[in-house]
């Protein structure tokens, strides 16, 4: 879970105060103090954190918040407006050329992940109607340029390259022309890094930069480097000058530091984030939207956005007329299953969910991917009359699932029970939403 160190200390702190009919200036101040330690624990900057909590302070202890029906409450909503300001208050969109192509200039320290976030905001883009180009401008680093052809074929877009013995400058300048004539509005340059920054680095980027005139400069930081991340930002952003942060591998950071000190310490916002390994793993930062997630408020638009993206809505419908009919099959019920998955790991999809999001619901949750996998395997050794007709799954039948699949009989059994389970709760929603309205607040 993102941030979930900090998560389960905040939510644990808002608990108490949520406990409390009435609340006193003593209260709130002994709240702040935990909020206080819980931000200096996550590795967030001490400057950001002494005038995060002053600004929560001077609101909380007004009268509108001691003479409310809810206090805890108004207290909650306070800290996650000044938690929003603090990571930039709203999405910070990219800046596009009224003259085609558009350049962006990915920039950072070597294995931040800069050539894998040239990939994934090529699919982004792509996916947003552009038409994307990268170039590859890394000529120092093995691999590097082949990394990018890689991703390139992945992904179906063009990647020019000049190989590693010509200058970043002329292959980025060379890059620009080819993207005009092939017609691409947008141009992503993946630019060589230092295990530090140095004074050579610095003078390459700049000159690429003088050269090309790029429309953003993106930072690339590895969240998991904490409070270095905004160090090596503030560097950056001297140096050269950036638009904007890209932070990665943001899935994997349990306190959350970086993110919550970037905006407030470099003044740059962070324009996206790194939730995963997979190319459709980069996402838009929304600073509300993140709020609400450290709090345990969930995040339903996200998760909206998500299912949108990876659901098709003609086989929903469907699905839907299917679960009319009773005729929703075991082949249904795995292809629901892979697009479920194809949103993201299911830890983060459920830490999106209000209610199963807050921190202390999650703790103990341990979600086997692996599982999934054993499902997958069953099924794929079923005929496909026994995966249309599954009652038809006698014991003999059963045995040679199992065997087919690596599994026992017994997981075989488990599944085609889940699956019976499945089919009823689903045509039970399906049928029953109607009923349900008025009787049920989500419904009303």
């Amino acid at each position: 879970m993102v941030f979930q160190g900090l998560a389960e200390k905040l939510q644990d702190t808002f608990k108490k105060l949520r406990g409390k009919g009435k609340l006193s200036e003593k209260d709130v101040k002994a709240a702040l103090k935990e909020v206080k330690l819980a931000l200096l624990e996550a590795d967030v900057n001490y400057k950001v954190v002494k005038n995060f909590i002053k600004k929560i302070e001077i609101r909380a202890v007004g009268h509108e918040v001691l003479a409310s029906l809810t206090p805890g409450q108004q207290v909650i909503k306070i800290v996650n407006n000044e938690l929003t300001e603090l990571m930039g208050g709203s999405k910070s969109a990219l800046s596009f050329a009224d003259s085609p192509p558009t350049v962006i200039m990915l920039v950072g320290l070597q294995g931040s992940g800069k050539t894998t976030s040239t990939g994934k905001l090529a699919k982004s883009l792509k996916q947003d109607g552009k038409r994307p180009a990268m170039i590859a401008a890394d000529i120092y680093r093995p691999a590097a340029i082949k990394q990018l052809q890689v991703l390139g074929d992945r992904l179906d877009l063009p990647v020019f390259t000049m190989g590693d013995q010509s200058s970043p400058v002329d292959i980025a300048k060379a890059g620009i022309s080819f993207a005009q004539s092939n017609n691409n509005d947008v141009v992503i340059i993946d630019t060589a890094g230092r295990l530090h920054v140095d004074e050579e680095m610095m003078d390459e980027l700049k000159s690429i930069r003088q050269e090309v005139k790029p429309d953003e400069i993106l930072l690339v930081v590895d969240a998991m480097t904490g409070q270095d991340a905004v160090k090596v930002a503030n560097k950056f952003d001297d140096l050269l000058g950036i638009n904007g942060v890209i932070l990665t591998k943001l899935d994997g950071d349990a306190r959350g530091g970086a993110a919550l000190s970037v905006k407030a310490v470099t003044g740059k916002p962070i324009k996206f984030v790194g939730m995963g390994e997979k190319l459709d793993a980069l996402e838009v930062f929304h600073p509300d939207r993140m709020a609400s997630r450290i709090l345990g408020m969930g995040d339903v638009l996200s998760l909206i956005e998500k299912a949108e993206a990876s659901i098709d809505a003609e086989k929903a419908m469907e699905l839907e007329e299917k679960l009319k009919q009773n005729e929703f099959t075991l082949e249904d019920f795995l292809d629901q299953m892979e697009q479920v998955r194809n949103m993201g790991p299911l830890d983060q999809i459920m830490g999106m969910i209000p209610g199963l999001s807050g921190a202390g619901q999650l703790k103990n949750l341990q979600v086997d991917e692996k599982q999934l996998d054993h499902i997958t395997a069953i099924i794929n050794s079923m005929t496909p009359e026994e995966r249309r007709k599954p009652d038809k799954i006698n014991g003999s039948r059963r045995k040679r699932i199992a065997g087919g699949s690596g599994t026992s009989i017994q997981d075989v059994n488990r599944l085609l029970k889940q699956f019976k389970q499945t089919k009823k709760m689903m045509k039970q929603f399906s049928g029953g939403a109607k009923k349900m309205k008025g009787r049920l607040p989500f419904f009303n």
